[in-house]
């Protein structure tokens, strides 16, 4: 019995299982859908698809370059016991690789990629290292940087992955002075979490947002609504500024030199001066492990009540 493209669909949407694992089996059941689901769960797919809908929250954020590639990805995991796990960290490696060398378009490209060392691809080694580990597991996210000079940095074993992405002269290149660089930008970045690159980069919306809850701020201040317009919008500008130091990668402070009170961008236009050469940070990105997920929070009696029931 032949099938299409929608019958395929439809025992994903049914299953939960991936794609190219629905066609196999709809391939090895001549198109019919019960015996597609039978096959499914003989083969254990079925079976990594009840873990799936557990939530996973824990697992790493991790960071490589690989031939010049930058890569930050987070893969999920339900305990944090398991993200320690040497399956685990083995596949979340790997799966950075698949990034760095397959340059996928989006998260379902790089689900259907192969991984390395055989003929399955990511999400199909995913779902064996469920079967294996007994969580669910799940690649969340990935940036990846091709150009330039990319440093990467893990924080406390996974909580949060860091690159920092730089533009440098030629002549420059292969500095220790640069990759040091790049680990302190990201080290800061790691901890001081900042939302924008630079001034330049923060979306008008975002500032016109602030100067509006500020000035709201003001008037509501007795000691401050009585003032002019023109004073309002000088403390305005000030308090503006303030956001882009504390926002903003290049204007905050520089962490490692607290005693100097410089800035990132001050700290990097001087070793830039220092090497003879420019250096230029486009970009980067962090990943903290499991944010914006939604934990479950279990109650330990219930818990406790459901296993002697």
């Amino acid at each position: 019995m032949a099938f299409t493209a929608q019958d395929v669909k439809a025992l994903r949407e049914m299953t939960g299982v991936g794609m190219m694992d629905c066609k196999k089996a709809l391939t090895e059941s001549d198109g019919d859908m019960d015996k597609a689901v039978e096959w499914l769960r003989e083969k254990g797919l079925a079976a990594a698809q009840k873990k799936a809908g557990r939530i996973a929250a824990e697992g790493v954020a991790y960071a490589e370059v690989t031939d010049g590639v930058g890569v930050v990805i987070e893969v999920n995991a339900e305990t944090d016991f398991v993200a320690k796990n040497e399956l685990f960290t083995d596949f979340v490696k790997g799966v950075a690789k698949v990034v760095a060398l397959e340059n996928p378009a989006d998260l379902e490209a790089l689900l259907a990629a192969k991984y390395p060392g055989g003929e399955l691809t990511v999400e199909q080694v995913q779902q064996e290292k469920v079967l294996v580990i007994g969580e669910n597991i799940k690649v969340r996210r990935f940036m990846r940087y091709e150009g330039g000079l990319s440093v990467p940095y893990v924080h406390m074993g996974g909580r949060i992955g860091v690159i920092v992405n730089m533009d440098v002269a030629p002549e420059l290149e292969g500095k220790p002075e640069l990759i040091e660089l790049g680990k302190d930008l990201a080290m800061q970045i790691a901890a001081m979490n900042p939302g924008y690159l630079d001034k330049s980069t923060v979306p008008a919306e975002v500032i016109d947002g602030e100067k509006s809850i500020l000035m709201a701020q003001i008037n509501e201040d007795p000691k401050n609504a009585s003032k002019p317009e023109n004073i309002k919008e000088k403390m305005i500008i000030g308090r503006i500024n303030k956001f882009y130091d504390e926002n903003c990668l290049m204007q905050q402070q520089f962490v490692k030199r607290p005693e100097d009170k410089i800035s990132v961008e001050k700290h990097v236009a001087q070793i830039s001066k220092s090497l003879g050469g420019k250096i230029e940070i486009k970009a980067f990105t962090r990943f903290e492990k499991g944010e914006g997920i939604e934990k479950k929070q279990e109650n330990f009696a219930e818990e406790i009540a459901k296993l002697v029931q």
